[in-house]
């Protein structure tokens, strides 16, 4: 995918070298821009296997208003539960379980999984309660109603509650536009991990724009996503660069079940990628 692959090889050639939180260090630039027309296929990564079941199952999950990694547990998405595991074993209840083993104790002990498995009011209560708004059912209700409104916003960004998420949101502001009844999105992405966590959260907001236009009665526009610090860590340049060295493919299409028309109703099996060919996965380690 071309966008990506621009964006990557800006940041190596033009990115100034940061410490950050996790102490990795990384190449970094400020404010940066990419479009995708969703009516030119789905834009999944295609210079390395994208893990799309977990892209998902994590937007279903936060359209629950969930925040407990258990129902990514349970069907077997383990991209939330490094945060978990890293404040377990700095807790007395630690026993010397690899992430694994505390993976499968989320899974079979349900008071176990209360405990330890939240991540605190992250992405899904803030959709689906920011201080006692319902913001997706708002944001639906102005498509359907008000599609000229300028205020057709969704944040994750909750001053309020940062202290008390294990992340805070990266991917923290949604726009959505109306024109010519096609309906477009904005994200504002405060943080963007380039190699393991943009390709994740491109196809992430390109689907969920889909979702929001079917149960609007609308048609695919944009998807524009905006990064603030966008980064590369140190301990992925090897691995950005295989992907620099790799031609893009043809993007897939993704079919979404038309009978559904309420966002809550989605279910995994609603979902069919068609004509996916990537190139083999790339492994990295996620910064934490």
């Amino acid at each position: 995918m071309k966008q990506y692959l621009d964006l990557a090889r800006y940041i190596m050639e033009h990115g100034t070298e940061k410490m950050d939180r996790t102490l990795t260090g990384t190449k970094s630039v400020f404010g940066y821009q990419m479009r995708f027309d969703l009516n030119e296929g789905f834009p999944l990564v295609t210079t390395k296997k994208i893990f799309l079941k977990g892209i998902i199952h994590e937007l279903l999950w936060f359209i629950k208003g969930d925040t407990n990694i258990k129902y990514l547990v349970d069907n077997h998405v383990g991209i939330w539960t490094d945060w978990p595991y890293k404040t377990y074993k700095n807790s007395a209840d630690y026993q010397g379980e690899s992430m694994e083993e505390f993976a499968e104790k989320i899974r079979q002990d349900a008071s176990f999984a209360q405990k330890w498995g939240d991540l605190g009011p992250v992405y899904g209560s803030q959709w689906r309660n920011f201080n006692g708004v319902d913001q997706l059912k708002y944001v639906i209700d102005l498509i359907k109603y008000q599609p000229d409104s300028r205020r057709i916003v969704l944040s994750a960004w909750n001053p309020a509650e940062i202290d008390k998420m294990t992340l805070p949101p990266c991917h923290t502001l949604i726009q959505f536009y109306v024109v010519n009844n096609k309906l477009s999105l904005q994200l504002y992405q405060r943080s963007g991990d380039v190699f393991l966590g943009i390709p994740f959260n491109i196809a992430s907001y390109a689907l969920f724009l889909m979702m929001i236009a079917q149960v609007t009665g609308k048609e695919v526009g944009e998807f524009v996503h905006t990064i603030g610090d966008a980064h590369i860590y140190s301990n992925h340049y090897e691995q950005i660069n295989l992907q620099l060295e790799r031609t893009p493919r043809k993007l897939p299409k993704l079919k979404i079940n038309p009978l559904i028309k309420n966002i809550e109703d989605f279910k995994f099996e609603d979902f069919e990628l068609v004509d996916y060919n990537p190139y083999p996965g790339i492994k990295g380690k996620v910064a934490v």
